[in-house]
């Protein structure tokens, strides 16, 4: 059973997807003392508030997505017989209409798929077009351009993938007509739907998306407000786009005249034109990756975590930072009687966590032009390479983290200087037969590059690469921008099996280089803590990507700060948004159950039956 009033579920499929919203609002050696100070790394998207989830449990299938109006649209989909994957595509083209600042059809994603039989990892990332090369991103003095002077325009706008990544899967696991899948959103588009409270926050709040006429003109009023919660928003002209995908396909935004308005779009914007050509949208393939899979003990329970292997850095990152965890006490280590994570807890995640990401940044690209270390992504979760790393951990935070050697193998590549990283969101489904999808999904900044093609926003993928193609050495950068390639991503589609190979869980967040974190939460939250995942999710945000330690603001004692700065640490409270969905087995009344979560720092919600 679901925790929505009957009313709402008896409405008919053309209504029932404006009811959601009425849903959601109802919802409601010598180490410093310190380290030295350096700027805390911007948040993906800005915070708009928090709304207390009261987690949702159903009895034969769950999709959890972050608008109610998607998570609607999936539910729909799957009560009429659909498969987890049809649920995901209708979600994410009503995603595309209700959170444009995070996804949509002009960006890429990474899916995870269980047909009950086989996880596969299916690659929708963007690639970089075949006139890009190194010096994309540095200006007229050979210096990186400054973040948004790089984002705004045409320049990092790459070739997007979700669509047809998404026609791939839907080929091999869908179960409803291709074509049914757009229908709620394009009655939303047609129709209209409510502006909802972050979607109004985050236009306020953006500097640029105003600077592109078309855009500006959708989304702001006349005097250059942003529209009102609330008020209606109708977007015919993506109506259209959709209804010619769900005529004819993903070749319908590959070619053709949609295509040469994107092409367009980028290569004639006035102040930063991109390289973008319609035969990198016709080449464009996605790809079915081998999921990167590990054994992960917790507690006295051993589990089988699979994520999503290079060009994502989340999976490898998210298996070192828990299994350096398991080489130390601090994996052992409950929640303080407060429900907190305890201060040793956290100095060891976050040392943890900074050996991670130095690896992270020597050796992690895109897998066709990045070798993986000792010939193999594997050795980085090797449980011996893992051990040895852990030894390095001690009371104080370590002066540096060095990335490691595993399989004893030197590179000659260097490693890629700390850069932003932006957007996205996440998408959680468990079909009728226990199949599932875990899959994110970005046109990273938000808002994108701020490009607006007919009803939709182009991305600014390129800005995941390294501004910078090699060291001062010459060494080249394994995340440099190449012709073809796809950038490094953070993006952390998990799903999680026990001991009998049974579906345990699917999860991720959106949030930048800090996906990584929120995922790692909340997956030890669930399996170590034993907590449900809206429990988990609720959880207090913390991290680090190598730099300052971040903790949630307002979220923990001042005692705990103090006693990391004891342990030399730079910490820094600062708002941290993840967007976390979680659906995870459980009982309930003796019988098995779906436990689904949703992020009270955004609007997502948990439906099912």
């Amino acid at each position: 059973m679901t925790h929505c009033p009957a009313r709402l579920r008896r409405f008919h499929l053309s209504t029932s997807i404006l009811a959601a919203a009425l849903l959601a609002a109802c919802s409601t050696t010598e180490v410093p003392r310190e380290a030295p100070r350096t700027p805390a790394p911007a948040q993906p998207e800005a915070a708009s508030g928090w709304q207390a989830k009261r987690g949702t449990v159903t009895a034969r299938y769950a999709v959890a997505a972050a608008n109610p109006l998607a998570t609607e649209a999936g539910r729909q989909i799957l009560a009429a017989g659909g498969s987890a994957l049809d649920a995901a595509i209708a979600v994410q083209m009503v995603l595309t209409l209700v959170e444009p600042q995070s996804s949509g059809i002009g960006g890429g994603t990474f899916l995870m798929h269980w047909d009950g039989r086989v996880v596969q990892a299916f690659d929708g990332r963007e690639t970089a077009p075949a006139e890009a090369d190194g010096h994309l991103f540095l200006g007229a003095d050979g210096k990186p351009l400054a973040f948004h002077d790089a984002v705004v325009g045409g320049r990092a706008v790459g070739t997007p993938g979700t669509v047809r990544m998404l026609e791939m899967a839907h080929a091999r696991h869908g179960r409803l007509p291709w074509s049914v899948l757009f229908e709620p959103a394009i009655r939303l588009a047609r129709d209209g739907f409510p502006v909802s409270p972050r979607l109004h926050t985050l236009l306020k709040a953006d500097a640029h998306l105003r600077k592109d006429p078309t855009a500006a003109a959708y989304f702001y009023q006349p005097d250059g407000a942003p529209w009102p919660v609330g008020h209606v928003l109708k977007n015919p002209e993506l109506a259209a786009v959709l209804r010619r995908l769900a005529a004819d396909g993903a070749r319908a935004l590959h070619e053709g005249d949609i295509a040469e308005a994107i092409v367009a779009k980028v290569r004639q914007h006035p102040g930063n034109p991109g390289r973008l050509s319609l035969r990198d949208l016709a080449d464009y393939q996605p790809k079915e990756r081998v999921p990167l899979c590990f054994d992960h003990r917790a507690g006295d329970r051993p589990w089988r975590l699979c994520g999503f292997p290079p060009p994502s850095s989340g999976a490898i990152a998210i298996g070192q930072i828990l299994g350096m965890l398991g080489q130390t006490a601090g994996a052992q280590e409950p929640l303080t009687d407060a429900g907190l994570p305890s201060t040793q807890w956290l100095h060891t995640y976050a040392e943890a966590s900074r050996l991670a990401f130095a690896d992270r940044a020597q050796y992690v690209g895109d897998p066709d032009f990045a070798a993986a270390p000792a010939g193999d992504w594997r050795s980085l979760l090797d449980p011996v390479y893992l051990r040895e790393r852990a030894r390095l951990i001690g009371p104080q935070r370590m002066p540096v983290a060095p990335a490691g050697t595993p399989g004893g193998v030197q590179t000659s590549l260097a490693p890629m200087p700390e850069q932003v990283e932006y957007g996205t969101s996440h998408i959680s489904v468990v079909d009728a037969e226990g199949h599932a999808v875990s899959m994110t999904t970005t046109i990273e900044d938000a808002f994108g590059s701020r490009q607006m093609v007919r009803g939709f926003l182009l991305n600014n993928e390129l800005t995941d690469f390294s501004f910078l193609p090699a060291d001062a050495a010459g060494r080249p950068i394994a995340n440099r921008v190449e012709p073809g390639k796809r950038p490094r991503s953070s993006m952390s589609p998990t799903l999680v099996f026990d001991d009998q190979g049974r579906l345990a869980m699917t999860g991720g967040s959106p949030g930048g280089a800090l996906i990584i974190h929120f995922t790692a939460k909340t997956l030890h939250g669930v399996l170590q803590w034993g907590l449900t995942p809206q429990q988990a999710i609720d959880l207090p945000n913390f991290g680090t990507t190598g730099g300052p330690v971040l903790l949630e603001q307002g979220r923990f004692p001042a005692v705990v700060v103090e006693a990391l700065k004891t342990r030399g640490h730079d910490v820094r409270e600062v708002e941290m948004t993840s967007g976390l969905q979680a659906i995870s087995r459980g009982r309930n009344a003796g019988r098995e159950v779906w436990r689904g979560g949703a992020d009270p720092r955004r609007e997502g919600v948990v439906l099912g039956e």
